[in-house]
C-alpha cells in the first residue's frame, strides 16, 4: 500500500525533511517530519513515542528502558519509567502517572551535535553523486551516571536528513578508581505494536513488527535478515497480557544485544563502544518501496557501496600476462585489475622480492590509469598450528565451524595473517583487496590472551579485529570485496548471490541465471552492491560449452554478458587472462563499456523489478533517479530464437515524471509518451532474437 502524496514522497524529492531536536516542556523529540522520536526528561527520561509521520501510526505501545547494561555482575537499567498497567498501547494520562524505577541509571544531561564519521572515506573513486559523509542530519546524546558515580553511560542517538532513519549506540567511560567488566548489554529495547495479532500460535511463525533494524555487528550472511541474526532479537513480552495470542507469543519486543558477552574490561579512564544499530521505519508494505527504502538506507549510511569500479580479475601473476591485461583493461576502458584466486599471488609473502614484483604492476598499472589490487583466503583454511585454528565450544576441538575450518583471529597466526596483510599493502600500493571467507561469526572457546578470554568474548573480539582492519582499508582508499555483510564496516562489495556451479553450464543458460540473480539480488541491494560472474576461462569445470574463450568464436554471448551486467548497474568477476583476442572482441567490449560510462549515474541508481528472466519471454528491469537528467534507463533482454515486438506497460512513479516522458531507443530521437494517471505509459519495444535493446527515459 502506498500512503504517501505525490508532491511530498521522500524517496522521489526529500530536501524538505531536515532533522532536528525540539524541546518542548519536559519533552524532547528528535524529528524530520518523517519519523519522530520523544522522551520525557523528568522523572528520568524515557522513551514515549516513536511515531511513523508518514503514515500518522504510533509504533510504541509500551515504556522499556533506554537499555540495560550488566558491569562486574551488577544489572543496570538505563533510564525508563514503571507503572504502566496495559502494554497494549500509551495514553498521556498513562504517561504522566509513569514513576521511577528506583534502581535505574537517572538522566544527568543531554547534548546536540551533528552526525560524526565512523571512519574517515576519502571518495578517492567514482561513486554516487551527492553523497554525503558523514550523513546530514543532527546527534542527540543521553548521559547517565552510576550511583557510585564510578562510570558514566551515554546513549547516543543520530536522526538523518531526508530518510526515516536512525541510528543509536552506547559508551561508557570508567570514571572509577579500578578497572571492571562490562558483561552484557542490550543497547536497544522496543516495544513495538504487532504487525499481526493471531488467537493462536502454532508452527506458523507470527510476523515481527514492519520496522527494518539492523547493526554493523553483522557477519555471517549475504543478507542483512542472515547476518544480523546474531544482534537483533525479536523476543515475546510476557509482560504484554492483553495481546490477543493466547500464549503471549507475538514477537514485539525488540532487543539488540550479542548472543554473548561482550565480557570486556574497561580500564580507569578509557571509553567503551558498542555496535551502531539502525532502524528504518518502512511507510509501506509494498516489496519494491520497502527495498527502494532499505537501499536509500544503505547509500546514507555507507555510501562507499556506490563505488562501483569495472575490474579484470585475472588468473596469473605472470608478468608478461599481467602487463598486457593491464594494457587491454585500460584500452577498453576498465579501472582495475585483481590478482584472483589460482592466480598464485600470496600476501603472506613479505619477502622484497614479493614486494619488488607486485610494486612494478602497480607503477606500471597506474601510468595505464588503473589500479591494481589482489585476492587472500581467511576462513575455510586450516592452518598449522593446529591451536590456532577456532576451538568449537562443543566438541573443545577444531572443527565444525561455518567453513568447515577457521583461523582464529585472536591467535599468534592470526595477529601474524592481519599485520602481513598491512605490510603487503603499505610496500605495493596495492587499491583493491578481495578477502575470501571472511570472519563469519564463529564461537572460540580457547584462551588467547591478551586479546581474548574465551566463548564469551570470542565473537565480539574477532568482530572488532576483522572490522577495525576493513575501516583501515576504507581509510585508505582500498576498494574491499568481501562476499559477507560487513558493509556497515567498510567493505564496499558482497556477492550478488548466485550459485558457483552455475558457471559450468551451457553458455545460454548463464545469460538467464545472471539475469535472474541480479533480478532476486537488488531487491534490496543497489547495483554496486553486489558481484556476478562471468568465466572468459572455465570455473568449476563445464569444458568449451561453458567458458567463453576463446573469445572471438563466443562473440555474441560475450556481448550479452556483458550488456546483462553493464545495463543493469552490475560489475561482475570478469575471470580470465585477457578482455579480448582480436579487434572485433576489442570494440566490443569497449563500446558496451563506454555505453555503460556514458550513462553512469542512472545505471547505478536503483531498479524497479518489471519483468524476471524465464527463458520464454523478454525480460526487463527499470532504472530510476528522480535527481538526474536522465530520470530512467530500460534494459530489454530477448533469450528466444524469435525476434519478439511487445508493448510494455511501464512504470515510471519513481522516475519523478509527471505529465510526459522523453523516451530514446537506443540514443535515437526521443519520442513524447504521455503519462497516464497511475505513472505509467505504453511502450512499444521491438528486441531481436538473442539479443537486447535498451531506453533512455527523460
Amino acid at each position: 500500500m502506498l500512503t504517501c502524496l505525490r508532491s511530498t514522497d521522500w524517496l522521489i524529492n526529500n530536501q524538505s525533511f531536515k532533522a532536528s531536536v525540539d524541546h518542548v516542556g519536559s519533552r524532547l523529540f528528535l524529528t524530520n517530519g518523517l519519523i519522530s522520536r520523544g522522551w520525557k526528561l523528568k522523572p528520568n527520561l524515557a522513551c514515549i513515542s516513536f511515531d511513523n509521520l508518514m503514515t500518522g501510526e504510533p509504533l510504541l505501545r509500551a515504556v522499556k528502558p533506554e537499555a540495560e547494561v550488566t558491569i562486574d555482575g551488577e544489572n543496570y537499567q538505563v533510564g525508563g519509567l514503571m507503572g504502566q498497567s496495559d502494554l497494549a498501547y500509551l495514553t498521556e494520562s498513562v504517561i504522566e502517572e509513569l514513576v521511577v524505577e528506583p534502581s535505574a541509571l537517572r538522566l544527568s544531561s543531554w547534548d546536540v551535535g551533528r552526525p560524526i564519521a565512523r571512519f574517515v572515506w576519502p571518495q578517492n573513486r567514482h561513486h554516487a553523486p551527492n553523497s554525503d559523509w558523514p550523513p546530514k542530519g543532527i546527534r542527540l546524546s543521553f548521559e547517565f551516571l552510576s550511583h557510585d558515580p564510578y562510570f558514566k553511560l551515554t546513549v547516543h542517538y543520530e536522526l538523518y536528513d531526508g530518510i526515516p532513519a536512525l541510528s543509536k549506540w552506547l559508551t561508557i567511560e570508567n570514571h572509577g578508581t579500578r578497572p571492571f567488566v562490562i558483561d552484557q548489554f542490550v543497547s536497544e529495547i522496543l516495544a513495538v505494536t504487532p504487525y499481526e495479532d493471531p488467537v493462536e500460535w502454532r508452527e506458523v511463525p507470527i510476523a515481527p513488527p514492519n520496522i527494518h533494524v539492523e547493526t554493523d555487528y553483522a557477519f555471517g550472511g549475504f543478507s542483512h535478515k542472515n547476518s544480523s541474526r546474531h544482534s537483533i532479537h525479536w523476543l515475546t513480552d510476557s509482560d504484554f497480557k492483553t495481546q490477543v495470542n493466547y500464549d503471549l507469543q507475538n514477537p514485539c519486543l525488540l532487543h539488540v544485544k550479542p548472543p554473548l558477552g561482550p565480557n570486556q574490561d574497561l580500564p580507569v579512564g578509557q571509553t567503551w563502544e558498542s555496535f551502531r544499530t539502525f532502524e528504518l521505519v518502512y511507510d509501506s508494505t509494498d516489496r519494491e518501496r520497502c527495498g527502494l527504502a532499505l537501499k536509500k538506507l544503505y547509500r546514507t549510511i555507507a555510501p562507499w557501496v556506490t563505488e562501483n569500479p569495472l575490474i579484470l580479475h585475472v588468473v596469473s601473476i605472470d608478468p608478461e600476462t599481467v602487463y598486457r591485461a593491464i594494457d587491454q583493461a585500460s584500452e577498453c576502458g576498465f579501472e582495475m585489475l585483481s590478482l584472483s584466486f589460482g592466480s598464485g599471488i600470496n600476501m603472506e609473502d613479505n619477502s622484497d622480492i614479493n614486494y619488488q614484483k607486485h610494486r612494478a604492476f602497480v607503477d606500471y598499472a597506474t601510468d595505464k590509469g588503473i589500479a591494481i589490487g589482489g585476492y587472500s583466503l581467511l576462513s575455510s583454511r586450516r592452518i598449522q598450528p593446529d591451536r590456532d585454528n577456532i576451538v568449537n565450544p562443543k566438541t573443545g576441538e577444531t572443527g565444525g565451524q561455518t567453513h568447515g575450518y577457521c583461523p582464529a583471529l585472536a591467535s599468534n597466526w592470526g595477529q601474524t595473517y592481519f599485520r602481513l596483510l598491512r605490510t603487503f599493502f603499505e610496500n605495493t600500493g596495492f587499491l583493491q583487496f578481495t578477502h575470501d571467507g571472511s570472519y563469519p561469526g564463529d564461537i572460540d572457546a580457547a584462551e588467547r590472551l591478551p586479546f581474548q578470554k574465551g566463548s564469551t568474548d570470542s565473537q565480539w573480539v574477532q568482530w572488532r579485529i576483522i572490522t577495525d582492519f576493513y575501516k583501515s582499508q576504507r581509510e585508505k582508499g582500498i576498494y574491499v570485496r568481501v562476499p559477507d555483510y560487513y558493509y556497515l564496516s567498510g567493505a564496499n562489495e558482497a556477492g550478488m548471490g548466485y550459485r558457483e556451479v552455475n558457471w559450468s553450464l551451457p553458455r545460454i543458460q548463464q545469460q538467464i541465471h545472471t539475469r535472474q540473480n541480479i533480478f532476486d539480488g537488488t531487491w534490496q541491494k543497489t547495483p554496486s552492491m553486489g558481484w556476478m560472474f562471468v568465466p572468459l576461462t572455465q570455473y568449476h569445470g563445464g569444458g568449451t560449452d561453458a567458458t567463453i574463450e576463446p573469445l572471438e568464436d563466443h562473440l555474441d554471448h560475450y556481448e550479452v554478458m556483458l550488456a546483462s551486467n553493464l545495463l543493469q548497474g552490475v560489475q561482475a568477476v570478469y575471470r580470465g587472462l585477457r578482455l579480448y583476442d582480436t579487434e572485433q572482441t576489442r570494440d566490443m567490449v569497449k563500446r558496451l563499456v563506454d555505453l555503460y560510462k556514458k550513462y553512469r549515474h542512472i545505471l547505478e541508481s536503483d531498479l524497479i523489478h518489471l519483468r524476471r528472466a524465464n527463458g520464454r519471454t523478454l525480460d526487463y528491469m527499470l532504472h530510476v533517479n528522480s535527481t538526474l537528467a536522465e530520470k530512467g534507463f530500460l534494459s530489454v533482454f530477448n533469450p528466444t530464437p524469435n525476434l519478439i515486438e511487445q508493448e510494455i506497460h511501464l512504470p515510471l512513479y519513481y522516475t519523478g515524471l509527471t505529465d510526459s516522458a522523453e523516451v530514446s531507443c537506443q540514443d535515437q530521437p526521443p519520442v513524447i509518451h504521455r503519462l497516464d494517471r497511475h505513472f505509467f505509459i505504453e511502450l512499444l519495444v521491438e528486441v531481436p532474437a538473442n539479443s537486447y535493446t535498451w531506453f533512455v527515459i527523460r
